[in-house]
């Protein structure tokens, strides 16, 4: 790049920083910060463990949305140092493409937690994978699909447990639950719910055809303890049960696996990972929490329809992304319109891309991409 197109990107650049920089508002944050802490010295502050709580987790928010303002201000300065070393005839057009770089990586992180603006966004998640029809194909899918998203939350380096997980016929996965603990979990992986396409030659095929698997995805904000979801004792059954698959002879030999069904709105949910039947009748505890908090939020909220609509059925026409493998390969999300072609990236876990995208449609309505190139049934 030369000088000059380094300095037009950077103007670009510039501009899209001072909005972030608007958005987090630092003057503003600097007094409520100033204002915690002077409630953080009463000396009886410590004496409501849990009011206490909540303003030390305000105050952390507060300072590394400071450390960030401060973090751009620092990064557009140096650019802009190195910018005119290179007008007074300097060599620092590879520094400079290197600073860019790290500088636009930056904004769009940023940016990306913006646009979690949800209620629930910034809370852990839990994650659901279902095969659809078509027996070892979709099963074989959605096991790729389970790989994905444990190699997205390592990269993210966000906790990832499966809770319970049961085999496919031969191949795949019947079902899988997972729970992803870190900030923004579920706010990004909202991104997610739908149904997923893939097509390609299929490796359980003699004779070497093309197939077409989906499976769905759901996702659902973990709740914590600071959430009040009051669960009457007699609107549960709860049965336990031996564990199956892989997991060792206590596992295997015990009714350490713990089913919950919540008899009023039929939610099931069950755990197996553990040794320990408390340990997984507490984890179950945590899910059934979490899907009656989704079940409420989805009662009030019925004339939102976003959350139903992605709850289409697993079958043609529904979906929300295409991974073809052959004859071809892409992957595609219908929704914002990004097309990517270098899928193993995204298999192994590469999906930042995609959920900037979709949070950036879902506020503003604007696609990646302007869709004429649509992808083979």
């Amino acid at each position: 790049m030369t000088l000059e197109e380094i300095e037009r990107e950077y103007d670009q650049l510039r501009q899209q920083a001072d909005s972030v920089r608007s958005y987090l508002d630092s003057p503003k944050k600097k007094k409520q910060l100033n204002e915690l802490e002077q409630v953080i010295s009463d000396p009886d502050f410590w004496n409501h463990p849990e009011k206490s709580q909540e303003v030390m987790q305000k105050r952390k928010r507060l300072e590394e949305s400071l450390a960030q303002d401060t973090r751009i201000g620092t990064m557009s300065s140096d650019v802009a140092a190195l910018l005119e070393l290179g007008r007074e005839g300097e060599d620092v057009a590879a520094m400079l493409s290197g600073e860019l770089e790290v500088f636009r990586a930056e904004l769009q992180k940023l940016e990306t937690g913006m646009l979690l603006s949800g209620e629930h966004d910034h809370r852990s998640a839990i994650l659901n994978i279902h095969p659809g029809a078509g027996g070892t194909e979709s099963q074989d899918w959605a096991e790729m699909l389970m790989r994905m998203y444990l190699r997205w939350a390592e990269r993210k380096d966000f906790k990832a447990v499966i809770t319970d997980e049961l085999a496919g016929d031969g191949a795949g996965i019947k079902s899988v639950t997972i729970e992803i603990e870190g900030e923004n979990a579920y706010g990004l992986m909202s991104s997610e719910i739908g149904v997923h396409r893939l097509v390609r030659i299929s490796p359980f095929d003699a004779n070497a055809r093309r197939h077409t698997s989906f499976a769905s995805v759901y996702v659902y904000p973990m709740i914590d303890d600071e959430i009040k979801i009051e669960i009457k004792p007699e609107d549960v059954r709860t049965d336990v049960f031996r564990a199956s698959g892989a997991g060792g002879q206590h596992v295997n030999r015990t009714e350490s696996a713990v089913r919950m069904t919540h008899i009023p709105t039929g939610i099931v949910v069950q755990c197996q990972n553990e040794r320990s039947q408390h340990k997984n009748r507490a984890s179950a505890l945590k899910q059934l929490k979490a899907r009656l908090f989704e079940h409420e939020l989805e009662k009030r909220k019925a004339e939102d329809q976003k959350s139903e609509d992605s709850k289409l059925d697993i079958n043609f026409g529904s979906q929300i992304r295409s991974y073809v493998l052959a004859p071809y390969r892409m992957i595609k999300d219908h929704r914002t319109k990004m097309s990517v072609g270098d899928v193993d990236r995204v298999l192994d876990g590469d999906l930042d891309g995609f959920m900037h995208a979709w949070l950036v449609y879902k506020k503003t309505g604007k696609t990646a991409g302007d869709g004429k190139d649509e992808l083979p049934d």
